[in-house]
């Protein structure tokens, strides 16, 4: 198989970073070639898409990073407990993270420790198809309780409301969450005034 194919091949939702071409030992030399060709377009610095995609900011921010993982406003919208697009794509990274995305103007970012950046991610199918990692319920609910001084006051006061009377809560699994970031006794406090 040609390093044309391997690329192709390697396209990821339609699409692919030059780290992931490095990685797969294919000279860089192939993507100038193929962008000539009009066989992949550049979308931004170090990313590349298949020439008939509909460019996706989910997933070309989160291919920015393989540890970016949307978060607080943009998962609390995913699941459907915002009906505010935010202007800023909230992404979680871990601490001591140096990358684009720190540049990125349409990025507002979150840090966290390393051993906690997995913590309840899941897969999220778009609308379009396209699958992104998000936080889970119980985890986006944990992280702005985390960040509430950060957050419209509104926002978050409606999403913890609409999240204490949901029957699709999990508190067991919240509260494992939150004596694992060291914030057990802010949930439990949040949630108290409400009962």
């Amino acid at each position: 198989m040609g390093y044309e194919n391997k690329i192709l091949n390697l396209l990821n939702n339609g699409y692919l970073t030059t780290k992931t071409v490095a990685d797969n030992n294919i000279p860089r030399v192939y993507l100038s070639k193929m962008l000539k060709e009009n066989k992949i377009e550049r979308v931004c610095r170090g990313v590349y898409a298949k020439k008939d995609v509909l460019i996706d900011d989910f997933v070309v921010l989160q291919s920015k990073s393989k540890n970016a993982i949307y978060s607080n406003t943009t998962a609390l919208y995913l699941h459907g407990y915002s009906n505010r697009i935010s202007v800023k794509y909230d992404i979680t990274v871990n601490s001591g993270y140096n990358g684009s995305l720190q540049r990125d103007k349409n990025v507002k970012l979150f840090y966290t420790k390393k051993e906690l950046i997995n913590l309840g991610v899941i897969d999220y199918k778009l609308d379009n198809g396209n699958i992104i990692k998000i936080y889970d319920l119980e985890r986006t609910i944990c992280d702005i309780i985390k960040n509430k001084n950060k957050l419209d006051r509104e926002l978050y006061n409606k999403a913890i409301r609409d999240y204490f009377y949901s029957k699709e809560k999990n508190d067991l699994k919240l509260y494992e969450y939150a004596k694992k970031m060291s914030i057990y006794n802010k949930v439990r406090k949040e949630f108290a005034i409400l009962t």
